[in-house]
């Protein structure tokens, strides 16, 4: 096996134009507010990259070196460094950015920084909030992240310790500039790695003692109840575990098939194949490979130890003559028969050979890089293992207690590890273990989950704990299939936003304080942040009140008009507002002017390809642009000449709406060379003046109403791929108009409150319109019941 495939792509060594050094210390500018500081006492300097590192070959930014004899002062526009040239301390190396107050903007070497954090290692058995570690984002304007104790990367593969006790430390100064301070953080330590299509379906996972029989019984149910999936998790009990003799000890670690429960493994997987889903095993590898096991005889003997001795063949990630057999001989040979990436479970603990070396990282590492080997895209799953753990994605993050306190954590967990560039979180949806059951809760959790990097159910081995959607009442029952589709048909803007986060360095989901950062709001609504583009969501975390049926989330609406994604209602923005929804929805709130790609789901398939019929969303607004970006999904490089763009535009004025979509351009030969569209206008409700298709006029489109967003939808069907699409309607078409008293009617008739109660609100509210508030604050009504009318009458438009 050539190591080389393991070395990290890009280059270590800075320009020398950007070096400042000394006899034992040496500064790098990267730019004007990203510096590296090191100090040696043997005057050696770190230039291979590192576990974090990979890339410090920035352009020279402009900076002025003050040389006062005893100390160093450097400026750049962002920052003034003040250094006395000896071993770093807080009274020898000072650093001001500029903005802000001054005593808030100063760093002294060894402060702690006050970050905005980052993320964690791991969920497991959290109950509620864990600490996380740092990030590189602060509202003090600054960060350092430490990298004097990682290992340094050879020129073939393998880690290296570093050598002496030397300092290494870089310094973040961006000020409040986080979306700029994370792009450079990527172009440091190696950017965000396009994911394969498929994982963003949904995934089915489950620690079960499955076998095959019930596995295949369990994928056809969920097709006769036509609950996609699109990936197949079979946790560790595909391997042999209790069959294993005493004297090998546990189970836990394995790589020999159960074959009481999988008797033909090729074909169980080749079935799940066919069935559109793609597999992943979990694996334990902490106890290396022994003699009962299946490859042990041909694993033995490539490591130089005589079968006959059954001697254990010990796990060690730093001998590549391990690594060469351990993917050769064990992990190869499954993937050739139908396994298409792995779950690397955590039990090794945080102890190798090399002192100070984490075992989980190296991993993910080699497991990452390794996966290439079959000419697919790379991929794994598994734990944070760090920062630089962006590079290997997708995170896998551990098993979480059953309980609202477990959900309530996630959302601003899974949105602030993009603040250290970890932004493809994989969470156990619907919680792990232990807990209680609750049906409102677990509905509530799907639906996070939809709106979340990675949508992958999950459950302990308890015989009450499954998510099948059948297992829950009714209502909820409903709400997850609706949701589990939902998913599906978001597949087309989810793989639009994965090429955005690997070529732009911008994560699927964000804080809200990434595009507003002197707001205070955007700070006090942790739950709430970016999806993509064009959305912002913020998952419902608390229980439905009794008496309105109603569950609410604090939510900071940004300026300008937005519109909820499921029913087309109009809010204005600058505040911060309670959202209430009932079971079947959450507040998800798309920007004026949006345009969404959906998959059209009409018709049931679990299919993640790209598709022949779309669905897409047209929001009033002036103006808006998208561009649908898709490519093979599963290529093992990301050329440009494997893409194909297809850009949709809506222009709004006095002389009417226009929405084009352009014909595809680039390589069209991966999509269907004729698609179907159904395309939703929210708001309008009269039929186009005119569609054309390549400027003639498309005679066969059919139109109807849509209920849900209040407008028109406009299909199409089988318009060549090349051709563009061009609907216009009247400057006079009808735009909806909100009815009040009409939405507040829907609220009162399931509100739990007396009839004349019911009466006099509604009465109110007939009468005076949106002016019916100071009278309804003065009613003494349930907090939940004013809340949402609040938002009915204060936010609308």
């Amino acid at each position: 096996m050539d190591l080389k495939k393991f070395v990290l792509e890009g280059n270590p060594v800075c320009r020398k134009e950007a070096v400042i050094v000394g006899d034992h210390f040496r500064i790098t500018m990267l730019t004007t507010a990203l510096i590296r500081f090191e100090y040696s006492e043997d005057g050696g300097f770190e230039d291979r990259a590192t576990q974090m590192v990979c890339n410090r070959d920035f352009p020279v930014p402009e900076f002025r070196v003050s040389d006062g004899g005893e100390e160093l002062h450097i400026y750049t526009k962002d920052l003034e460094i003040h250094y006395d040239r000896q071993k770093f301390s807080p009274s020898g190396l000072m650093i001001r950015v500029a903005g802000g107050k001054a005593s808030e903007r100063v760093w002294h070497y060894g402060d702690e920084p006050k970050d905005l954090l980052g993320t964690a290692r791991t969920l497991d058995e959290a109950d509620g909030e864990i600490l996380l570690s740092h990030g590189i984002m602060s509202r003090n304007g600054f960060s350092v992240l430490d990298d004097s104790h990682t290992m340094a990367m050879g020129e073939d593969g393998m880690v290296e310790p570093r050598q002496g006790n030397r300092a290494d430390f870089y310094f973040f100064g961006y000020g409040h500039r986080y979306v700029e301070c994370l792009q450079d953080f990527y172009r440091l330590c190696g950017k965000t790695p396009l994911l394969p299509r498929y994982t963003f379906g949904n995934w089915w996972s489950r620690y079960h003692k499955y076998t095959e029989t019930e596995y295949k019984e369990l994928v056809e149910r969920f097709e006769k109840e036509e609950v996609p999936f699109s990936i197949a998790v079979v946790d560790m009990d595909w391997h042999l575990v209790e069959d294993v003799p005493p004297v090998y000890g546990s189970g836990w670690t394995g790589y020999t098939w159960n074959k009481k429960f999988f008797p033909n493994p090729p074909e169980f997987m080749d079935w799940l194949h066919k069935h559109g889903y793609k597999i992943t095993l979990n694996v334990h590898p902490a106890d290396g490979v022994r003699a009962y096991e299946e490859a042990y005889p041909r694993v033995a003997e490539k490591m130089g130890i005589d079968p006959a001795s059954k001697e254990p063949v010990l796990f060690d990630m730093t001998d590549p003559k391990f690594i060469e057999t351990y993917f050769e001989e064990l992990h190869h040979p499954m993937e050739e028969e139908g396994v298409d990436f792995w779950w690397l479970d955590w039990q090794q603990g945080t102890v190798t050979k090399v002192p100070g070396l984490d075992p989980l990282w190296m991993l993910n590492h080699y497991h990452y890089l390794d996966s290439k080997w079959k000419g697919k895209r790379a991929l794994t799953f598994s734990r944070y293992a760090g920062p630089g753990s962006h590079r290997y994605p997708v995170g896998f993050s551990g098993d979480t207690i059953i309980t609202w306190e477990s959900l309530k954590f996630q959302p601003y967990f899974t949105a602030n590890a993009s603040n250290i560039g970890f932004g493809w979180w994989s969470h156990d949806i619907g919680g792990h273990m232990l807990g209680y059951r609750d049906d409102e809760l677990t509905a509530r959790w799907v639906q996070l989950g939809v709106f979340s990097p990675m949508n992958r159910l999950h459950s302990t081995d308890n015989p009450f704990s499954g998510k099948e959607p059948w297992k829950y009442n009714q209502i909820v029952e409903t709400v997850m299939k609706n949701f589990l589709k939902l998913r599906h048909k978001l597949v087309p803007y989810l793989y639009t936003m994965n090429r955005r986060a690997s070529r732009a360095g911008l994560p699927l989901v964000q804080p809200m304080y990434y595009l507003e950062p002197e707001r205070e709001e955007t700070y006090e609504v942790p739950n709430n942040y970016y999806f993509g583009t064009e959305m912002m969501v913020s998952p419902i975390t608390d229980k439905l009140d009794p008496v309105t049926g109603l569950a609410s989330a604090k939510t900071w609406i940004p300026q300008g008009i937005w519109y909820d994604f499921f029913n087309g209602r109009a809010y204005k923005g600058g505040r911060k507002v309670d959202l209430w929804r009932d079971i079947y929805e959450m507040p998800v709130l798309v920007r004026e002017g949006s345009i969404i790609p959906l998959k059209d789901m009409e018709g049931y398939d679990n299919s993640i390809e790209n598709p022949e019929k779309l669905e897409v969303l047209v929001y009033p607004g002036e103006s808006g642009e998208f561009v649908l970006w898709e490519d093979g999904g599963d290529t093992p490089e990301d050329l440009d000449e494997n893409w194909v763009s297809t850009r949709m535009t809506k222009t709004a004025d006095e002389n009417g709406t226009i929405f084009i979509v352009e014909a595809a351009q680039g390589n069209t030969a991966v999509i269907p060379q004729k698609r179907s569209w159904k395309i939703r206008f929210c708001n309008i409700q009269d039929k186009p003046q005119e569609v054309t298709v390549n400027g003639q006029v498309y005679k066969d489109a059919e139109f109807a109403e849509d209920e849900k967003l209040h407008g028109t939808i406009v299909i199409l069907k089988d318009v060549p791929a090349d051709a563009q699409v061009k609907i216009t309607f009247a400057a006079d078409a009808a735009v909806y108009q909100r009815d009040y008293a009409e939405e507040v009617y829907e609220i009162l008739e399931k509100a739990q409150i007396t009839y004349a109660q019911k009466t006099d609100v509604y009465k109110v509210v007939k009468e005076l319109g949106t002016e019916a508030v100071p009278v309804l604050v003065s009613m003494n009504l349930n907090p939940s019941l004013l809340g949402v009318l609040m938002e009915i009458l204060t936010m609308g438009i």
